[in-house]
């Protein structure tokens, strides 16, 4: 290689490693969870087996995005923040979870877990975000159907609502109002599944 073509050489690669450093990576996202709350001693114990299905929602809120209202209609995504998996899989293990410690089930699980199904607790993710602005509050609505698997007929079905105030104006905050507007519906569906089939 001629001396020049060194030069050329050396000159490209300078430029190719400072065009490297340039290059930042990301900052890592910020990702959340949701628990799965307490839903009181068993009152009763009913032995029916409980299937909890992976909820049905739209593209908007199955993902890991974590959804924001300023207005009504407007739809926009949590800076720096995301769930820890899927939207829907996530209500769906933290809902079999709180069937689960609630006692007043023969046996709960998901698809694929081997029980004998008596009823499956069938859901759709309608509204999952906090709503910004004056007073910000996080929503939660979720529709269920109660569906009989012995037979295929639905038992009951209603829609769940519930809402949490946010705290503060960070990520954590306005998770920590998902996550209690959630339990609060969580609860409501173990109770009245209990009642329904009793």
């Amino acid at each position: 290689m001629t001396r020049v073509g060194m030069i050329g050489a050396m000159a490209s690669l300078g430029l190719l490693m400072q065009g490297c450093a340039l290059l930042k990576s990301p900052a890592p996202l910020d990702t959340y969870e949701l628990s799965a709350p307490d839903a009181g001693g068993a009152s009763s114990h009913s032995r029916a087996q409980i299937l909890i299905a992976e909820p049905a929602a739209l593209k908007a809120l199955d993902g890991q995005n974590i959804v924001i209202k300023p207005s009504p209609g407007v739809i926009q995504y949590l800076k720096g923040a995301q769930w820890a998996d899927r939207l829907p899989k996530i209500v769906q293990a933290r809902l079999a979870e709180t069937f689960q410690k609630s006692g007043k089930f023969g046996g709960v699980g998901k698809p694929g877990e081997g029980l004998a199904i008596d009823y499956q607790v069938i859901a759709e993710i309608r509204a999952f975000d906090v709503r910004v602005g004056g007073g910000s509050s996080a929503a939660v609505e979720l529709y269920v159907k109660l569906l009989n698997d012995r037979n295929g007929v639905v038992r009951a079905s209603r829609t769940f609502k519930a809402s949490a105030p946010v705290s503060g104006k960070t990520n954590d905050d306005y998770v920590a109002a998902l996550d209690a507007a959630f339990g609060q519906a969580a609860r409501d569906i173990v109770d009245w599944t209990e009642k329904t089939i009793r």
